[in-house]
């Protein structure tokens, strides 16, 4: 469970870093995204999830245990 929390607190990090360093362009792509059909962005969303699967996988060596 704590590697749960900490790949959450990852993900603030990172999210945190993007509108820290850059509000003007996070802004802009987020006006680039609501332009977008639902169709297009569910589908970046989809690609995302299975790299982050993929990615999970790989850092973990294909280990399914805990």
């Amino acid at each position: 469970m704590s590697d749960l929390w900490a790949a959450l607190a990852l993900v603030l990090v990172i999210e945190g870093l993007f509108l820290f360093v850059a509000p003007g362009a996070w802004r802009q792509m987020a006006e680039q995204i609501q332009a977008l059909p639902d169709s297009v962005v569910r589908r970046f969303g989809a690609v995302m999830v299975a790299l982050g699967l993929l990615a999970l996988y790989l850092v973990r060596g294909g280990d399914a245990g805990p």
